[in-house]
């Protein structure tokens, strides 16, 4: 349920076309919808006022890559390597996953993601063993009130006929009626990954569908990251919608063809330097040109909070040799969790900034803690000195997701238990 609401008296920060501090200001919302931004708003008749005196005001924030059926296994592979992910958790784990484990685990990662200031999310979800998984999956990130892109990867065998009907299944099933917080893209192993054949049969079924695509493309080194985009080219499927993650191994011209494809790129910073997939590519792709957004991608190895997503960016890309990244700033790092994440995802016209019209994806944040106080560039706070303590309430599309510190409407001690127990049991030698 959605009311009319007046955030008053906050210090409001916008992000499009860049993240810009407006000063003290009010921030209306009607219908779910943000309708006005401004100093002195007046409140229309029966709307609720939220003192947002000493506070920030801001949109949600936006992770375009994470596999949030893994909360039940975080830090089950800190200081390992990409290859030791793949052997612990996609080659062990991942098989035991009953549709209760993966309920659990998605409703959690989600609802931590709210807990966070993560107002949209784009499920990168390679747990779909059979049609209760992904029915356990969707329902986890429905009931979790968090706006998704809910990435389908098949899970079945070699056979491609099954893979494009079961994923047409899903998008009648589940997508086919009006408009929800969840949609839905396809998540492609292929070609990178599974190879040609099914690269194939998930593009064209994507093509087919009108779903865009999301592929874990370029982090495979310079052979892979070159190949993968000439299959695209050979099959007349570059210039498909797509979302490249781990876009690492690109080159400076490679990355313009993605821009010049309408393709985005994904980082998960935190990650491809804590397993060694590769340097972030942060500021080479956006001197591209191309959309780039920030992702926490699994918690068993790394951080699931945006704050330590955004610090990770804004110091390796600082960081790189020869000072050729210190251009890069924090106001940088708050575009890419925010407006810029939207843009690679395909919501920039739902969510992702204050723009009057667009779904109401706020946070409200604390500033009344050691860690922040007399900070002289919010911005800059936000990015380098602000973590999950300071969201006080947290809104998507209008409705109260938390408030004044607490999540609502959720049992999360219960849910809790039922995770300890799901991760008990996935992770038994």
């Amino acid at each position: 349920m959605t009311t009319t609401l007046l955030l008053t008296n906050g210090l409001v920060i916008d992000t499009a076309p860049r993240p810009t501090v407006l000063g003290t200001a009010d921030v209306l919302v009607e219908d779910g919808r943000i309708a006005a931004v401004g100093p002195g708003l007046a409140a229309p008749e029966g709307a609720e006022t939220i003192d947002a005196t000493g506070r920030i005001v801001m949109p949600g924030f936006v992770d375009t890559h994470r596999h949030t059926w893994q909360a039940g296994i975080r830090a089950a592979v800190a200081d390992g390597t990409l290859p030791a992910y793949l052997q612990r958790v996609l080659g062990e784990m991942a098989p035991r996953y009953r549709p209760e484990d993966v309920f659990a685990g998605t409703l959690a990662g989600s609802l931590e993601c709210l807990d966070s200031g993560i107002t949209t999310l784009v499920d990168w979800s390679h747990i779909q063993l059979g049609p209760g998984h992904t029915e356990a999956n969707i329902a986890a990130l429905r009931e979790s009130g968090i706006r998704a892109v809910f990435g389908y990867c098949y899970g079945g065998d070699g056979d491609l006929g099954a893979l494009a009907a079961e994923t047409g299944r899903v998008h009648r099933e589940y997508f086919g009626g009006p408009g929800g917080t969840v949609t839905m893209a396809l998540a492609a192993l292929g070609p990178e990954i599974a190879g040609a054949e099914r690269a194939l049969a998930e593009w064209r079924t994507a093509r087919d569908l009108g779903l865009p695509v999301t592929a874990h493309m370029g982090g495979h080194g310079a052979e892979s990251a070159a190949s993968g985009l000439a299959f695209l080219d050979a099959h007349g499927l570059m210039d498909h919608p797509a979302m490249y993650v781990h876009a690492n191994f690109y080159t400076d011209e490679e990355l313009k063809r993605i821009a010049g494809s309408g393709g985005t790129v994904s980082v998960a910073p935190a990650i491809e330097a804590a397993v060694n997939i590769g340097a972030p590519p942060t500021g080479r792709a956006r001197a591209a040109g191309v959309p780039t957004a920030l992702g926490a991608d699994t918690v068993a190895c790394g951080p699931g909070d945006m704050f330590s997503v955004m610090r990770a960016a804004y110091v390796i890309e600082r960081g790189r040799p020869d000072g050729a990244g210190l251009g890069f700033t924090t106001a940088d790092a708050l575009r890419m969790a925010t407006i810029e994440g939207a843009e690679a995802a395909g919501l920039a016209d739902a969510t992702g900034s204050l723009t009057p019209g667009k779904q109401a994806d706020l946070l409200v944040l604390r500033t009344d803690t050691l860690g922040v106080a007399a900070a002289h560039d919010p911005v800059a706070a936000v990015v380098l000195a602000a973590d999950t303590r300071n969201v006080d309430t947290v809104l998507v599309g209008g409705r109260m997701v938390k408030r004044g510190g607490v999540l609502t409407g959720h049992d999360v001690p219960a849910l809790l238990a039922s995770l300890t127990e799901s991760a008990a049991r996935v992770t038994a030698a």
